[in-house]
């Protein structure tokens, strides 16, 4: 009797332990990601991820494709052809606005990093965004986070958004010419790209994201920026994959917070660097303000990206978004320990 009963407790043990296991695998081991300029400081957490094994640390096999801009991430997301996206914040809101329930899972960057400049020839006639009426503007795509920013700037100096012509110049070397060769006025992008400009001598700088001050002064404090955001049937499907999705960039973000530039520049590709080492770590240390400390996006940076968004979207502003459906702070939290 003793032998059966000891059998059986066995026996529940090993069930117990197959449920737990089996509530443990990853649903989806093969991912697709999508982002729109990897070589962006912006999107620094998600090269730190791949690169330093994160992703297969936590099981996880991460096919990513590069886009031109953070528009194109997103209608490939909507499109069903990619599974994550590493992109901007602002874009759940818009989508909420829409009817689709697509939602952050973490914050990678506090602050949006984005510069907005003029070319320096230029600079005596565009010296505010109020005098952008008729202006080329260069941005990484229509549709993207640098597109928004300048929006935002011409709305609230009394602009129309169309006030404007915006010009997809990509987040390279092809933004740096165009702004060289005289082929945008404007320019809203982000590090290395602003770095080289500013290194060149070809810029004059109105707003500038990347620190705390320029946030406070553009935005009245921070607006959150780079985040890994999915369909929410996919979280509910995948939950398991979405927790190690997380674990590996607050991994990732974590790292970061540590290390200084030059540990940074030995993980990165040196295609990254624009052929200029010196010049990436100039912009790793202009651009280190801007990283999240917590993946956590604090209520009021939601409200900051949402008042941003209303200004020049009016779907936006009729939508009256519910915040707390852009950001899903479970994972992150597991993934902190708390």
């Amino acid at each position: 009797m003793r032998l059966q009963k000891t059998l059986g407790l066995l026996a529940a043990l090993a069930m117990a332990f197959g449920a737990s296991a089996k509530a443990q695998t990853v649903e989806k081991p093969n991912l697709t990601l999508g982002v729109g300029g990897k070589s962006l400081l912006y999107y620094l957490p998600l090269t730190l991820a791949e690169r330093l094994g994160y992703f297969k640390e936590q099981g996880l096999t991460v096919t990513i494709n590069d886009f031109a801009g953070g528009a194109q991430s997103l209608q490939a997301l909507v499109g069903g052809s990619i599974d994550v996206v590493t992109g901007a914040y602002e874009h759940t809101i818009r989508m909420q606005s829409k009817g689709q329930d697509i939602r952050a899972v973490i914050e990678l960057g506090r602050f949006p990093g984005i510069v907005f400049a003029v070319k320096k020839d230029r600079a005596g006639r565009i010296k505010s965004a109020a005098d952008l009426k008729g202006a080329k503007i260069g941005v990484t795509a229509p549709g993207s986070s640098t597109n928004f920013l300048a929006m935002y700037m011409m709305v609230k100096a009394g602009l129309k958004p169309d006030d404007a012509a915006f010009i997809r110049v990509g987040t390279g070397p092809t933004a740096i010419a165009a702004m060289q060769k005289g082929e945008i006025d404007a320019i809203s992008n982000l590090d290395p790209v602003i770095t080289k400009l500013e290194q060149d001598d070809s810029i004059v700088i109105l707003a500038d994201t990347r620190t705390e001050e320029g946030n406070m002064k553009l935005f009245g404090g921070n607006n959150p920026a780079a985040v890994v955001y999915l369909k929410n049937d996919f979280i509910e499907r995948n939950p398991v994959t979405t927790q190690r999705i997380v674990n590996a960039f607050y991994k990732a973000i974590k790292w970061l917070e540590k290390a200084t530039p030059e540990e940074v520049a030995k993980v990165v590709p040196e295609e990254f660097y624009l052929g200029d080492r010196g010049l990436y770590l100039s912009a790793l240390k202009a651009s280190a303000p801007m990283y999240s400390k917590t993946g956590i996006i604090p209520e009021k940076g939601m409200q900051n990206a949402n008042e941003m968004l209303v200004l020049f979207d009016k779907e936006v502003a009729d939508a009256k978004v519910d915040l707390r459906k852009t950001f899903d702070d479970r994972f992150v939290k597991k993934a902190a320990g708390s």
